[in-house]
């Protein structure tokens, strides 16, 4: 089969690699009708995170069970299906609690000897934990399998952001970072009942998508002037929830800077600052929480999924370029250069 693979920084290829097959009677293997790149596959490809050369990318996809092993039992040939970007047995401890992302067991995709889900095909470990079933008719239904596609990261990676934020009804938030994750942030956000959404982004086609998914304002400055900005909207106080969604120094002390007293800060941008800009004596003095982390995005799909389906939400326009899979390296170029927000892989 053709996957993607990375060679080096700024040497993505799609090259023909090994059909995934059965190892474990526990394993499916998922034909893939739609995939993604990340943000934080930009890390690798621009040498920020470290890749052995000719090793599997892509984290993102969903599609059609081909093949199972002799030990699946909640799925059969022929089922749509979606996976998270990290899969779990489903049976440990950190699975019942639903912390899915530190399963024993698990692991993600793209991680040396698996394969990606930038590919036409993927080799699913514990498949009974790990994928979830999708309404078969989806399949012929494009925009609607393109909003189900965000299952596997994005959506459920801002709704984590919103959790750790302690969005309620009523509540103030205030959203760092204007990319596919932050956007999901501001559909999260609204979805929980948030009564004024603050998206802080310069890119007006980003904004613009933020405003549709339900920000009430949009904050362009930076640094000092944004903060004056969210001040001036919050009666001097600050947000009561801050979403971080991009894991810089700078972004998290803008987090800092512009949550409330009492308030907290929901991250789940990748860190990859020189420093985490946390000034825990800052946190300690205004009462501040933080909460975040990778998302375990398998415990929030069954939630998420049906507002998906019936359309109460629609993450759907965080996917500004669609190609086909020969084009992925011009994909990771558009999003490198901000070109384009996200980038929908058909293989």
């Amino acid at each position: 089969m053709r996957a993607t693979v990375i060679h080096a920084p700024h040497d993505i290829r799609v090259e023909e690699v090994p059909d995934p097959a059965i190892r474990q009677p526990t394993d499916a293997v998922v034909r893939v009708l739609r995939a993604c790149i990340c943000g934080s596959d930009l890390w690798a490809y621009r040498g920020e995170s470290a890749r052995q050369p000719g090793q599997r990318i892509g984290h993102e996809f969903l599609g059609v069970v081909e093949e199972t092993g002799a030990g699946v039992g909640g799925f059969a040939v022929g089922d749509l299906v979606v996976a998270p970007f990290v899969w779990s047995d489903g049976t440990c401890a950190y699975c019942a609690e639903g912390l899915t992302t530190s399963c024993p067991e698990g692991g993600f995709w793209g991680s040396v000897g698996s394969d990606g889900g930038q590919g036409e095909a993927v080799r699913v470990p514990y498949a009974d934990g790990t994928l979830v079933k999708l309404p078969a008719a989806a399949a012929s239904d494009d925009r609607l399998l393109t909003a189900l596609l965000a299952l596997s990261d994005v959506l459920g990676t801002g709704h984590h952001a919103a959790l750790g934020a302690g969005v309620t009804k009523g509540s103030t938030v205030a959203v760092v970072g204007d990319g596919a994750v932050g956007l999901c942030g501001v559909l999260a956000a609204r979805r929980l009942g948030a009564e004024r959404i603050i998206a802080l982004g310069r890119h007006t086609a980003r904004t613009d998508i933020a405003r549709r998914f339900g920000a009430t304002d949009v904050v362009a400055e930076r640094g000092e002037a944004a903060l004056a900005a969210v001040r001036e909207l919050t009666r001097g106080e600050g947000a009561h929830s801050v979403i971080e969604a991009v894991g810089t120094e700078q972004s998290m002390r803008t987090a800092l800077d512009i949550v409330r007293d009492g308030g907290a800060i929901g991250y789940v941008g990748v860190p990859h600052g020189s420093a985490s800009g946390v000034d825990l004596g800052v946190m300690f003095d205004r009462n501040i929480a933080l909460r975040g982390g990778v998302a375990p995005v398998r415990t929030y799909i069954p939630e998420l999924l049906p507002d998906v389906l019936d359309g109460t939400i629609d993450p759907s326009p965080v996917f500004d370029l669609s190609i086909g899979l020969d084009e992925v390296p011009a994909g990771y170029r558009a999003m490198d250069g901000r070109t384009a927000l996200k980038v929908l892989i058909t293989p």
